[in-house]
């Protein structure tokens, strides 16, 4: 999102964001360093407020227009497509390869996404194939269940929706690779060359690792998660580290992964916190 307008405490701007609400302007405003900070989705929107504000606000209508005007909600759904595309893409295509692979049960489709080809005797090879590089990235859509596809998939819109709203499409597109890329090498490192493992955790412990240490350096609105959040995901990994959840039947867990992923992801959020904290100082 971009910031179209930064006013006082004091000011009052309730009258714009009512009209902006009637015009189906999708905005926020938020509090950040002691200022009111209007977010818009696009330039184009941002040059609406500037506008709107310029003109004062005792010339805004006070009613008119459509009597119901939509929810934020409402808004946000209709123009979702625009504003978070690489998160419903992403979740898109785990849908698409969990029905292609009757959720990890069928072996056949399970091999088209694993982290090394099938051999001719009939077994996955030890050694990534670079002529199939796409298997780098590819096991972060396998999942094995409707629990393990419905977690994950929950936990990468909350994350990735935040980050997309915030640093934009392309920014989410090269972490969720980067920390793809890690977590699955990590995790075959790990489990002895073996290569059937997935799933999108690795990848959401890195955007949890990244919005917890941008937001340490450079607070903001769309990073700032509950306390209670990230204590949950920390102690739910240490409790994956010890094993218990193995024994208990829940299967096996891609410790390496998370782990990899988490530490990739807090590298990257305390480079981009610092950095952004850096401009906001100058």
């Amino acid at each position: 999102m971009l910031k179209a307008l930064t006013r006082p405490l004091n000011e009052d701007l309730s009258a714009l964001a009512r009209f902006l609400r009637q015009r189906g302007v999708v905005h926020r405003i938020a509090e950040e360093r002691g200022e009111q900070v209007v977010w818009v989705v696009d330039e184009a929107s941002a040059q609406i407020v500037r506008s709107l504000y310029e003109q004062g606000m005792d010339a805004l209508p006070q009613s008119g227009g459509d009597p119901r005007p939509p929810s934020p909600a409402a808004q946000f759904w209709r123009q979702a497509h625009r504003l978070i595309p690489v998160t419903l893409g992403v979740l898109v295509i785990t849908a698409v390869v969990a029905l292609l692979t009757s959720m990890g049960s069928d072996v056949r489709q399970v091999v088209m996404f694993t982290f090394t080809p099938l051999e001719p005797s009939g077994y996955l090879a030890e050694q990534p194939d670079m002529s199939q590089w796409w298997r780098l990235i590819t096991p972060i859509f396998l999942h094995f269940g409707i629990m393990h596809l419905a977690f994950n998939a929950l936990w990468y819109w909350e994350l990735g929706r935040r980050i997309e709203m915030r640093s934009g499409g392309l920014w989410l597109l090269g972490l969720t690779l980067l920390i793809g890329l890690v977590s699955n090498t990590a995790q075959w490192l790990w489990s002895g060359n073996s290569s059937l493992f997935g799933g999108l955790s690795g990848v959401l412990y890195g955007l949890l690792g990244y919005c917890w240490l941008y937001q340490k350096l450079a607070p903001n609105v769309f990073f700032d998660l509950p306390r209670g959040v990230i204590i949950m995901m920390l102690a739910w990994l240490v409790l994956c580290m010890t094993g218990l959840i193995t024994l208990l039947g829940f299967g096996a867990i891609a410790n390496a992964a998370h782990v990899s992923g988490l530490v990739t992801g807090c590298l990257t959020g305390a480079a981009a916190g610092a950095l952004q904290r850096q401009r906001q100082v100058q």
